[in-house]
């Protein structure tokens, strides 16, 4: 019978932080009885390469001075990999009455990274784990069949995933992108703003290196950093960049209004419309070249509705201002240059 100082035991294969099984762990550990125990300086893989006969000492000193730091009588040790089986036997054999019980979530004796040896040795633990446990619990179905080949009965339990993040799905929602330099030129309170109000509705692709040396201080900066609805994606090759614009409803230009940018005729929104899609921009005079292809917003309540109103675009792309980035051609755009050439002489 169990007694009041009675405490189940989970050895972790990783720390709690790692480990795959983290939630279901966590959701063990509410109970006051239960108690986790993180791996040791020593891996648990060293148990499957080093002799059998050093194993199991190391694995008789490992239990002995674990046994001696628990704060109760282990009625329970739970192991999850069948590397800490050595270390499992050795403290069920200092707790007289205790079970053990064996989760698994992956076929570890198959691992890729595995060497025909420690596959064998792997195997052997298994069998043995598997063998001695009063409850063996497994991921899948096809885990809890190779248990009832095996002779011996499981209980599937599945996976959780409660604290991976779940956005709305009932709500309109936009997936922009923005190509290019993410520093001095970016409107940070803007994107901020827009990334506040539309909140789960949006989702921001950042494409290109962002610059903490020139706006790492910058408060809006440093908040878009954190905010989970702009994901950071980093410099990209064109090819990458490319299918990604595919995946988006919308490109932005996220400037500031400046002279600097006032003048300027941002690429990307060439880029956005050879795939189809509209761009959404301040009001900056040199975008207006492209006015065919964006839609400007004076503010961040106007660029979070103008973002928007693009939403499933990328499901009925605009074939007609793809068409007309096509057409943007190097030759084309050089005809002026060319009738001058050919005026002085000079031909292709």
């Amino acid at each position: 019978m169990p007694s009041d100082d009675s405490i189940a035991v989970l050895l972790l294969p990783r720390t709690l932080e790692q480990f795959i099984l983290r939630e279901q762990a966590q959701d063990l550990l509410r109970a006051r009885g239960v108690v986790a125990v993180e791996p040791g300086r020593t891996p648990y893989g060293a148990y499957g390469r080093m002799p059998e006969a050093a194993a199991n000492r190391m694995a008789r000193g490992q239990a002995r001075r674990m046994r001696a730091r628990l704060p109760g009588r282990p009625a329970v040790v739970v192991m999850f990999h069948p590397l800490q089986w050595p270390l499992a036997r050795e403290l069920l054999r200092r707790s007289p009455g205790a079970e053990l019980w064996y989760g698994r979530w992956d076929r570890y004796e198959e691992a890729y990274d595995a060497t025909p040896s420690m596959r064998a040795r792997l195997r052997a633990l298994h069998e043995e784990a598997a063998s001695a446990a009063s409850l063996v619990f497994v991921a899948s179905g096809k885990l809890a069949e190779l248990e009832e080949e095996a002779g011996r009965s499981a209980s599937l339990l599945g996976l959780s995933a409660g604290s991976f993040p779940a956005p709305a799905v009932d709500a309109p929602n936009v997936v922009a992108i923005s190509l290019g330099h993410l520093g001095w030129r970016t409107d940070w309170a803007l994107l901020r703003a827009v990334a506040e109000r539309l909140g789960d509705r949006l989702v921001l692709l950042l494409v290109g290196a962002w610059h903490d040396d020139e706006v790492g201080g910058d408060p809006d900066f440093v908040a878009c950093r954190a905010a989970p609805n702009l994901v950071w994606l980093g410099s990209l090759s064109d090819e990458e960049a490319a299918r990604l614009i595919l995946a988006a409803d919308v490109g932005i230009v996220p400037f500031e209004q400046s002279p600097f940018n006032d003048a300027g005729l941002p690429y990307r929104i060439l880029k956005y419309a050879k795939l189809g899609r509209r761009t959404v921009c301040p009001p900056i005079a040199g975008a207006r070249t492209w006015e065919r292809a964006v839609t400007f917003a004076d503010d961040a309540d106007a660029f979070a509705a103008a973002l928007l109103d693009q939403a499933g675009a990328r499901s009925t792309p605009d074939l007609e201002l793809r068409a007309w980035a096509l057409e943007q051609t190097a030759e084309k755009v050089n005809e002026p240059l060319w009738a001058r050439l050919r005026e002085l002489g000079i031909s292709s």
